[in-house]
């Protein structure tokens, strides 16, 4: 499948330079018909009916978990599935036992998602080690390693940075999480469907990730892969239907991984385009996805910083799907909403739920930055309109 056959299932690119893909990405018709064949056919409640609808969704739900475990590399009962990466990200952190004294390594230019909820934990009397990139965006493994002491229980990183698009070494880290006896989450939101993801091989103890963006599935879906020797450690933030086994006066027993985490209905319909979308991804081929967004994140990195006054951020050699940038003293609000009314240019504009990593760029106080992101199903087309359309603005 070529990005044009992609564009074909996705009618809002005929109207729209879409250009917005870390923030979400536009659902191909397969998925979406997927998600309609469950209401239309089989519209009933998982895991809590004999009746044949309800066997039907139950089975169709858990194709998707495997589904989802088979891509990343893990087992159905290592997928906990969420609405989203902040779901998924606070049920680790609610979730773990951290005691006093406890530390935890976290990057500087995170999203809030994955900064938040630990700096939270300093009301347990947990410390947070904050590590600071380079100028560019990129963290070097060995200033993970330098702020480990004694007490580090955690060290959580993302994949490819939702601000820059810088891509961190985390198989490195992973190693070197590994070696300390120290538990390793990544943040793969930007990174899964955008390029081969095995958690087993970085040695991850948990990943978050959201189904809307790089799989191309639907908004309110997501899942944590926790690794079933870490599952014991988790406990959950949410009882309630579906957690427990049994009831006995004032004791429970849970249920048994992941079903434990997956407290209440489920997003059923969005978890069965889930698993439809991670087929459609299979179809084109990750391999050819990563390369066609590694050569169009290059020419769209360089069609924007030739043009004068434009300033961009990240080393091009290092970022992946993202150029975050700026035109001269504009407001970077007022950039996209002149590229939208311009041209029907859709990019995002802000600090992009990443405040500390726009200060660490020094781009904070101007409002952020604009973010141009893209997916397979941009075409070097899109790159051109965007590039003229600023070259007008400039």
């Amino acid at each position: 499948m070529n990005p044009q056959n992609l564009r074909d299932d996705i009618p809002l690119l005929k109207d729209y330079v879409y250009l917005d893909a870390a923030s979400t990405t536009p659902t191909p018709k397969p998925v979406v018909e997927a998600m309609t064949r469950y209401y239309y056919k089989y519209n009933a409640n998982t895991g809590r009916g004999a009746y044949s609808l309800a066997v039907k969704a139950t089975e169709k739900l858990e194709n998707a978990r495997q589904k989802v475990a088979d891509f990343v590399n893990a087992q159905p009962e290592e997928i906990i599935f969420t609405k989203n990466t902040t779901e998924a990200i606070n049920i680790v952190a609610n979730g773990l036992r951290f005691e006093r004294g406890d530390s935890i390594i976290v990057p500087n230019i995170e999203h809030h998602s994955n900064y938040l909820p630990w700096l939270k934990l300093r009301e347990k009397g947990v410390k947070i080690k904050i590590v600071k990139a380079d100028k560019d965006g990129i963290i070097n493994p060995e200033s993970i390693k330098d702020a480990i002491d004694e007490k580090t229980k955690l060290i959580t990183i993302t994949h490819v940075s939702n601000a820059i698009g810088s891509v961190q070494d985390i198989k490195r880290i992973g190693k070197i999480a590994d070696e300390n006896g120290i538990l390793f989450m990544v943040d793969a939101a930007q990174s899964i469907g955008h390029m081969k993801f095995d958690a087993k091989e970085l040695k991850a103890n948990f990943v978050a990730f959201p189904g809307h963006k790089g799989t191309l599935g639907p908004v309110g879906t997501g899942f944590l892969y926790c690794n079933l020797q870490n599952v014991e450690e988790l406990e959950p933030s949410s009882l309630g239907g579906g957690t427990v086994i049994d009831v006995l006066g004032d004791q429970f027993k849970l249920e048994e991984p992941p079903r434990r985490f997956e407290a209440g209905t489920l997003n059923i319909a969005g978890f069965i385009g889930l698993g439809a979308a991670i087929d459609y991804i299979k179809s084109i081929g990750i391999d050819r996805i990563e390369k066609h967004c590694t050569w169009l994140t290059g020419k769209l990195y360089k069609s924007i910083i030739d043009i004068d006054k434009v300033e961009c951020y990240g080393n091009p050699k290092n970022i992946y799907g993202i150029v975050s940038f700026n035109v001269d003293d504009i407001n970077p609000d007022d950039v996209a909403r002149k590229l939208d009314e311009m041209a029907r240019i859709c990019v995002r504009s802000g600090h992009h739920c990443a405040i500390p990593a726009m200060r660490h760029l020094g781009v904070h106080d101007r409002g952020g930055t604009v973010r141009a992101s893209i997916h397979y199903y941009n075409i070097l087309e899109d790159v051109e309109i965007l590039a003229e359309s600023i070259n007008e603005i400039v």
